[in-house]
């Protein structure tokens, strides 16, 4: 599992696919979010703009993400 650290109260979930450049853009990202392609915490997600806060698991692509804040 990878970590992704943030600095701030959380990440909308496209924009974790694109800061771990799981997605070459935003609209890349959309589009597979809306496919089904992502999962949050097991359950498919279809909302780009969830919210993924500290111990939530995004799957994507057969790898695995958490985040965690920074120290």
């Amino acid at each position: 599992m990878t970590a992704v650290t943030i600095t701030t109260e959380f990440i909308k979930l496209q924009d974790l696919l694109k800061f771990e450049n799981l997605v070459e853009s935003g609209g890349a990202a959309k589009q597979l979010i809306q496919e089904g392609a992502v999962a949050v915490n097991g359950e498919v997600c279809l909302l780009r703009g969830k919210k993924i806060r500290p111990g939530d698991v995004v799957r994507f692509n057969g790898g695995e993400y958490t985040v965690v804040y920074a120290d």
